[in-house]
């Protein structure tokens, strides 16, 4: 029997014949796409992006550990840098820590700090900050609030904050500086100096137990103090050495820096102290219209 010659299909012909690579490529491209969805089931991935949380000073305002909620001490914060580094303070103690954001993680690790001694309540602060900011966390960014959660249901609550101006801001002291170091302040005097620089040139408030006030004039890094009077109260122990302390830096020209929220005021001999700004939004309530006398009378 002759064999049946093979059926060949009809030959395409312009048009229809450039359409045969696109469909393919077309095919393959739907075989390979990258979806946004969840991509379950269909073979696709999703990349998440980072939640935004580098390059903002995030002031702490509450941890939560153990279903114990306490709230934080001025100064306390946190800034992640886009190098990997990240650098804080944990209430008492300054921090610096290696950091990953990816997605809506961040992982924190190889963490380094000061050595300051702390009383309490700020110890206990600092304790509870700091085990609770290490290791992955999740990170929930809503409205400029910050929540930071560990794998343990643990929770840093936290606010982005803009940088503090120098008048007008209400400076909390919060540790004293002698060369590279800070050292606490003395047991009992936490939270208790803190002034306002005035639009008129002045500044004033509380050196720890006495008011005072004092004209001060600013050039570049450095601000050169007048005359500073005082109130006339007798101090504890602790009190007054913090008075002299703060009372023997503003005596003169002296420097000063500030970063974000943080300033440092130094004299000559390298000593001095550091202040912590007040939340945005604070009113300052250092300013007093006590009776005066010059320092040191």
């Amino acid at each position: 029997m002759p064999k049946k010659p093979q059926q060949r299909p009809p030959h395409l012909t312009g048009a229809a014949a450039a359409l045969v690579p696109l469909l393919a490529l077309a095919l393959t491209a739907c075989g390979t796409q990258s979806g946004t969805g969840s991509g379950a089931g269909d073979g696709s991935t999703s990349v998440r992006p980072d939640v935004p949380v580098t390059g903002v000073h995030w002031t702490v305002e509450s941890v939560t550990v153990d279903g114990r909620k306490t709230a934080a001490p001025a100064g306390a914060h946190v800034r992640i840098d886009t190098k990997g580094r990240a650098k804080g303070n944990f209430g008492c103690n300054h921090f610096s820590a290696r950091a990953t954001v990816q997605g809506d993680t961040v992982t924190l690790s190889d963490t380094g700090m000061t050595e300051i001694g702390c009383p309490e309540p700020l110890q206990g602060f600092e304790d509870a900050l700091k085990s609770a900011l290490t290791g992955t966390l999740k990170a929930k960014l809503t409205d400029g609030e910050l929540t930071l959660t560990t794998g343990d249901g643990d929770t840093i609550r936290l606010s982005e904050q803009p940088p503090a101006p120098l008048v007008g801001t209400k400076w909390t002291v919060n540790s004293l500086v002698s060369g590279q170091a800070a050292t606490s302040l003395p047991a009992g005097t936490e939270g208790k100096a803190s002034f306002v620089f005035g639009k008129d040139g002045s500044v004033r408030g509380t050196l720890g137990c006495n008011q005072f006030n004092a004209s001060v004039t600013t050039e570049g890094s450095t601000m050169t103090f007048g005359r500073v009077t005082t109130t006339r109260k007798l101090c504890r122990g602790p009190e007054m050495e913090l008075e002299r302390a703060l009372l023997k830096t503003m005596k003169g020209k002296v420097a000063y820096t500030i970063d974000h929220r943080s300033l440092t005021v130094t004299a000559p001999d390298k000593t001095g102290f550091a202040a912590a700004a007040a939340e945005a939004g604070a009113t300052p309530g250092a300013e007093n219209k006590a009776t005066r006398a010059p320092a040191g009378q």
